[in-house]
Formats: C-alpha cells, sequence, structure tokens
C-alpha cells in the first residue's frame, strides 16, 4: 500500500510534543511492515539541509488557485542502505523560506493558517508532479486537516482523486480556527462555507472540515473516541462527531520501545529490566537525587513530572496541593518542563521554598527525561483531559508507577491498584474526579502503598514492566482503517460528499 503521510512535525527532525513522536513512530513502522510510505514536514530553519538530504531537482509548483502559483523545493531523505530496518520511510521536506524559514514549528494561528493549508497543497501537488499517487493520505491534526477537503474539490479531478483519506485527531481542542479569508485564498468552492462544512460562527474550523470531508477518521485512544462525542469533551464539534461516528476509531498510541527501553538507555545511570528492577530503580534514584540536589534518601518515595506546564495537565491544582505535602508528608519532587509563565513562576518558587525535597528544572533536557522516567517512584499526570498520554506509558515500561486521571488515553492504559485489600493487581493509581481532593486522595493512596504495602508495590511495578505499548496492534488497527477507507472511497456507500 502507498501510504502519505502530511503532518507540521515528526520525530526526530521537529517536534513539540506526542504529535510528533507519534508520526515519527506510526510511519516507521508502517514501513517496516511491508508498506510504502512517505512523509512530508516542512523543512522549518532548525532542520534544513541536514547530511543526506538530496534536492528535488525542479521547483515544485503550488496551485493555490488557478489564478495564484507559488513555487517551493522539496528535499528528500531517503533511508540509509546500512544499517536499516527492512524497509524505512521516505521523508520529503518542503523548503519555502516565507512560510517555513524561521526555527519555530509554530507561530499565530492566522499566520499558521496559511502555512499549513500551502503544507498540505504542496504535498499533494508533489505527489503529481512526480507521478507518485498514494492510496492513502493520512493527515495529522488541524495542520493538515485540509487534506480531506482539497482531495474531494480541487484535487478530485486528478490522479489522487481515487485516494482515501484519513484525518487522525491527536487533540480536539485545538481546531485551526481561522478567518474566512483564507477559503478566498485557496479559491475554495463556496459551497463550503455553510454551518455542514467548514463555517463556524462567521469563520473557518479546519478541522470541522476535515471531520465533514474525510473518508476514516481517526483518534488517539479508545476512550476519547467515546468521550469527544459528549457535549463535556467535544469542544463544540461533538455533533459532527456523533454524525459519523460509524467512521471513527479509537487507536492507542504506542511508543518507541528503542528510544524508551531501560535495558538499553543511555540517558541513564543503570540499565535494568524486569528481573534486575529493584537494583536499577535504586541506583536511578539515587542519581537523579545527586543530579538535582534532592536530599539523598533511598527510602523516600520520589514524585516525577516531565510535561508541558499548561492547564490542561492539571497541574495548576497540583500546585495548589504541594505546599502543605512537601512540608507534611515523607516525600519528594521533581518537575520537568515549560510552559505558561504564571505556573513556571509557581514551580520555581516551590523548589527555592523547599530545597532538597523538591526540584524543578524549566526547558526540556531529554537526557534528564528519561532519568526521571527511570528513578522515580511515582509519575503524577493529573489530566483536565488527556488524548492518549505518552509518559505514563514511558513510565510503566521503567517500573514507575503513574498516578493518573481517569480520562483518554490515561483511562485505557493504567489499571488502578486494589488499595489494602491484599490486591495485587494493577499498574498505578487511578481517580476520576477533576478536583484538589480526588488529587490529593491519589497521592495519599500512593503514599499508602509505598510505606504499608511494600509487597503489593513490587507487585504493580513487576506487572506495569510486563505491560506491552509496541506498536504492534496499532499498525494493524491502522491498516484496517486504511483498507475500509479504500474499499469506502473505491466502492459503495462512500462517506465523503461529491465535490
Amino acid at each position: 500500500m502507498r501510504i502519505l503521510m502530511i503532518a507540521p512535525e515528526a520525530a526526530p527532525f521537529a517536534k513539540t510534543g506526542g504529535l510528533g513522536d507519534v508520526v515519527g513512530a506510526l510511519s516507521r513502522e508502517m514501513a517496516m511492515a511491508g508498506h510504502e510510505v512517505r512523509v512530508v514536514i516542512p523543512a522549518y530553519g532548525s532542520v534544513r539541509h541536514r547530511d543526506g538530504w538530496a534536492p528535488h531537482p525542479d521547483p515544485v509548483a503550488v496551485h493555490i488557485s488557478p489564478w495564484n502559483t507559488l513555487f517551493c523545493r522539496f528535499w528528500t531523505l531517503n533511508p540509509p542502505a546500512h544499517p536499516a530496518p527492512p524497509s524505512a520511510p521516505i521523508f520529503h521536506f518542503v523548503e519555502h523560506n516565507e512560510f517555513f524559514g524561521e526555527n519555530a514549528i509554530y507561530t499565530e494561528p492566522r499566520r499558521d493558517a496559511y502555512r499549513f493549508a500551502f503544507l498540505t497543497l504542496a504535498a499533494l501537488d508533489f505527489c503529481l508532479q512526480t507521478q507518485w499517487h498514494p492510496d492513502v493520505v493520512h493527515a495529522h491534526d488541524w495542520p493538515a486537516a485540509l487534506a480531506p477537503v482539497f482531495l474531494n474539490t480541487t484535487r478530485r479531478g486528478t490522479a489522487l482523486g481515487r485516494a482515501a483519506s484519513v484525518f487522525t485527531i491527536h487533540n480536539l481542542f485545538h481546531q485551526g480556527i481561522v478567518p474566512a479569508s483564507l477559503m478566498e485564498w485557496l479559491r475554495l468552492p463556496s459551497w463550503l462555507y455553510t454551518a455542514d462544512n467548514l463555517e463556524c460562527f462567521g469563520a473557518l474550523n479546519l478541522m470541522k472540515g476535515a471531520l465533514y470531508h474525510a473518508t476514516k477518521i481517526t483518534t488517539v485512544s479508545p476512550n476519547y473516541a467515546r468521550e469527544i462525542q459528549t457535549l463535556e469533551h467535544g469542544c463544540g464539534l461533538d455533533p459532527v462527531l456523533r454524525h459519523r461516528a460509524g467512521d471513527l476509531a479509537g487507536i492507542l498510541n504506542g511508543i518507541d520501545l528503542a528510544e524508551w527501553n531501560p535495558a538499553a538507555d543511555p540517558h541513564i545511570a543503570a540499565r535494568f529490566n524486569a528481573a534486575d528492577a529493584a537494583q536499577g530503580k535504586a541506583a536511578n534514584k539515587a542519581a537523579l537525587q545527586h543530579a538535582l540536589q534532592l536530599n539523598p534518601d533511598a527510602g523516600i518515595p520520589l514524585f516525577g513530572v516531565v510535561s508541558r506546564l499548561y492547564e490542561q495537565k492539571g497541574l495548576d491544582l497540583l500546585a495548589d496541593l504541594l505546599p502543605a505535602l512537601l512540608e507534611n508528608a515523607h516525600m519528594q519532587f521533581a518537575l520537568l518542563g515549560s510552559g505558561e509563565a504564571r505556573l513556571e513562576d509557581c514551580y520555581r518558587n516551590l523548589a527555592a521554598r523547599f530545597p532538597g525535597r523538591c526540584a524543578v528544572r524549566l526547558g526540556f533536557d531529554n537526557k534528564l527525561a528519561h532519568l526521571i522516567e527511570a528513578g522515580a517512584d511515582f509519575f503524577l499526570m493529573p489530566s483536565r483531559f488527556e488524548p492518549c498520554g505518552l509518559n505514563q506509558m514511558y513510565s510503566m515500561r521503567y517500573g514507575t508507577l503513574p498516578i493518573v486521571r481517569a480520562t483518554g488515553g490515561l483511562a485505557d492504559t493504567v489499571e488502578d491498584w486494589g488499595s489494602g485489600h491484599g490486591a495485587k493487581t494493577g499498574t498505578g493509581i487511578v481517580f476520576h474526579e477533576f478536583n484538589h481532593g480526588e488529587i490529593l486522595h491519589a497521592i495519599h493512596r500512593a503514599l499508602q502503598l509505598y510505606f504499608d504495602f511494600p509487597p503489593e508495590f513490587t507487585a504493580l511495578r513487576r506487572n506495569a514492566l510486563a505491560r506491552d505499548f509496541s506498536w504492534k496492534k496499532p499498525v494493524a488497527a491502522y491498516l484496517n482503517v486504511y483498507a475500509e477507507a479504500l474499499k469506502s472511497r473505491r466502492g459503495q456507500g462512500a462517506a465523503t460528499p461529491p465535490a
């Protein structure tokens, strides 16, 4: 199968979070499964002209409209012959200085709408110019949301017209709501500017357009697929998602088992596996305490966080609770992240108030992120909502027990401990309501597990280490969606409206 993926980011070249990780890993796993995969992302200033990049010999003409053609250059990175997996994706990078010359992946919403609309058209027109015609165009999140729309309208009469489209919602909260002038710039058909297409309260909603036009829709966990069809979590698009429920699938993300492997991780102090997890965890905990200038104490539970500092993550409520916990409970806390200035200030002040018990590093440090996963006893993710989440899976892979709210993919991946009843099932601590009391109770349960039930703590760690978060099942699920999308697009009962 020929698969084209369009995304604003893909690891290892450009990423801000889970979206980049997923695009990079999924494309690689699809290629290793024997499919011809190409990935198109921008050639941002931060990633341009790396070793091995080959320029396409001719400029690529991007036909914005019959009266407006822009040109760009494509660079291609073919997988190396040795060493290489049996098959690997081909990455194409779109160079256009006006749109992608700076280092930033995202700028401001209105400008980004034009940038990523151009990216999407460039990807499609490159396929036409090079006569490489995908069976499936897989568009990731709102920046690529216009791909299904173009395939149903301005590119329907081309050789791409038979391609099925699959649109993945990575986070419904970010929808690409922009002025209607984008539609005029693209010269999209006027019939698209209606309430049952792209129009949204006098503006364009790019994700809404994808939900109406994509052959099939996926999102990043089964529970999140259910949640976004409700008023509470649908972000205003729940009626559309209920309308398309028969074409919507929730597929849990996998993780990169090579990148996140405690038995071979170059970033941690002591490598370990399930058989020697206790010793390995102890060595990494000591190294983490030393690195962050926390008090050296093998017997104190260490709670970790690696996260963007936004309200979505629930870290505002956690910050309210930490002063009393650090004052009165026998625990340590370590955070790595960056985001909203007020939350950065809040956590910076906590570290200054509780030296030796609380450590905060603002920014991103890949080595430290791995060490926190390896050295912490518990990992906190008290999210308001979480489409999938990856850190809870990284944590379990390293024998660190996640403390999570039962939302989105967190509910799909973490099994709650049956506290105090002799139960040895579970992989972490799960709470349900988003409030201070529930988060505090979850942390108290973790402390109880650590101090009062050490055999159960060991059993949960063993359970966590045994979980399978590979891409094997997700790849099979995506291939099934692709097959159904092709059948729908080229057969009977197509879900997409006519051009």
